[in-house]
């Protein structure tokens, strides 16, 4: 049997960070204890960011650009979240559709536990299919002044799956389910109702975990000794360091990541695992735990070619360090609250209209419009989106009808002009709009987003991102498209736009 495993990873941590003092001081006059938890920072959704465009992210990072082999090959995507934006539309077919995935690609959405993640990869590693990738990606929302609004976070996780160039294999996997209720957040409601910490630990990790862990040492014939790196996610502190010691593990427990991101859910364990692999030598062991409803663990065993493919990918992905390093940190609190609908700020008339999609365009436009596809024409190498029916270049005009497909979703670009408007309605103003320049030479008009406090210039470099363009208030379906966004951004400085 040939081998079979993971063959790239892929990461995306929202750019927006919050300072956790920010959170602490907001709430210390009735939450005085949060003080505690007000360390570092944690990662944040923008207003026109949800697990959709998050997955999005990660899933370009681990396919690499539009037109590669890597999107060619994908045969099956499954995007696993406990947040998805929508109960009878297919999240994975958007996602599916912003990657320019084929029409024959089977696409599958997994919910209802912060598991998903790890269930997911598992199946995925059983089927032993070519082509599938599995995303991961949540974001989570916590009432104002609880624990977890101290803790969470949002980030995806995406792994390709094949035969070739096999980074880490499956050795065993194990569940235990059960029936335990340590959170649930019903249908139609924005938070999650916890039960007592002490229980969840003692009752919930400490009991079900270890049968799972077994379950998988032994598939794999081996001992909790032979494994070199513990992937434990918990949004509560200081569980992964106890449960390994309760497992008798003596080796690397990874970083949870609290500063720069937080807890993201079904998301954790897979970006935890993301970020093992990116500093993983051959032939280590790396065991991975999802705990929800239960547990799961999947052990895996990294193979040679993971050096190379560490010491080659320096430049080329973003993986975890790169979107930890991406990080526009803020102060401001109300900003995340406006963005999670915790606020409602009275933005006035301006902010009155619906944004209706016109679904019927949206659908005979969907190449296009989903893919950031444009058309070039071969008669003289001009290069426009939209498409039109004649090329736009007054010396050729050419039938689209010989124009081919130019995706500019990885094409370099810069700022050609730009304007920040106060006046028009924007839910996080100002406005940054302005013209964008390819190097292919395709010049067009575009929003600019997660612009930090140092502002843009002409000729500041620009990377295209996967965003909501327009929610439809009154309906509730998303308009999504591409936005440009800084190519990079300082790190540690305050007071995001």
């Amino acid at each position: 049997m040939s081998e079979h495993g993971i063959t790239e990873l892929g990461a995306y941590i929202p750019r927006l960070r919050l300072e956790r003092t920010a959170i602490a001081a907001a709430h210390r006059w009735m939450a005085p204890s949060l003080k505690g938890l007000a360390k570092g920072a944690r990662a944040f959704c923008s207003w026109d960011e949800d697990a959709i465009t998050l997955a999005v992210e990660a899933a370009r990072d681990c396919l690499g650009p539009a037109g590669s082999a890597a999107r060619g090959g994908v045969t099956s995507l499954t995007v696993a979240s406990t947040t998805l934006p929508y109960a009878d539309l297919q999240n994975s077919a958007i996602v599916a559709g912003a990657l320019g995935l084929a029409a024959s690609v089977r696409t599958s959405d997994v919910g209802g536990s912060q598991r998903g993640g790890v269930s997911a990869l598992a199946s995925a590693l059983r089927a032993r299919e070519e082509g599938s990738v599995v995303v991961a990606a949540d974001r989570l929302q916590a009432k104002p002044a609880s624990t977890q609004e101290m803790v969470y976070g949002a980030a995806a996780a995406a792994f390709s799956l094949g035969s070739s160039r096999v980074i880490a294999r499956l050795l065993g996997a194990g569940v235990n389910l059960a029936q335990f209720v340590d959170h649930f957040r019903a249908n139609g409601t924005d938070h999650d109702y916890f039960w007592e910490e002490r229980w969840i630990r003692d009752e919930g990790l400490a009991k079900l975990i270890p049968p799972a862990v077994n379950a998988a040492l032994a598939e794999a014939k081996l001992a909790i000794g032979d494994v070199d790196t513990l992937v434990l996610a918990s949004s509560l502190k200081g569980v992964s360091a106890a449960l390994g010691k309760q497992l008798g593990f003596s080796g690397t427990i990874t970083d949870g990541l609290d500063d720069g991101c937080g807890y993201s859910g079904a998301a954790h364990p897979l970006l935890l695992l993301a970020a093992a692999l990116e500093s993983a030598k051959p032939g280590q062991k790396i065991l991975v735990v999802g705990f929800g409803q239960g547990a799961e663990a999947i052990l895996l065993e990294t193979t040679p070619a993971i050096a190379e493919r560490n010491a080659g990918v320096a430049g080329k992905r973003r993986g975890v360090r790169g979107s930890l390093a991406a990080g526009v940190t803020t102060s401001e609190y109300l900003r995340m609250a406006t963005f999670y609908g915790e606020l409602q700020p009275e933005w006035g008339m301006r902010g009155e209209k619906s944004g209706k999609a016109a679904l019927t365009t949206q659908h005979r436009e969907s190449h296009q419009l989903a893919g950031f596809v444009a058309g070039k024409c071969r008669a003289c190498g001009t290069v426009q989106f939209p498409r039109l029916a004649y090329c736009v270049n007054p010396e050729c005009n050419a039938k689209a009808a010989q124009f081919e497909d130019h995706p500019l979703t990885e094409e370099p670009a810069q700022v050609l002009t730009f304007t920040a408007d106060w006046l028009s309605y924007h839910p996080a103003p100002p406005l940054y709009v302005g013209f964008a320049q390819f190097t292919s030479g395709a010049r067009l008009l575009m929003e600019i987003c997660d612009v930090g406090p140092e502002g843009i210039e002409v000729g500041t470099k620009l990377e295209t991102v996967f965003r909501i363009k327009e929610p439809d208030k009154v309906r509730g379906l998303n308009r999504y498209f591409w936005k440009m966004t800084p190519a990079s951004v300082a790190t540690t400085t305050k007071g995001a736009t």
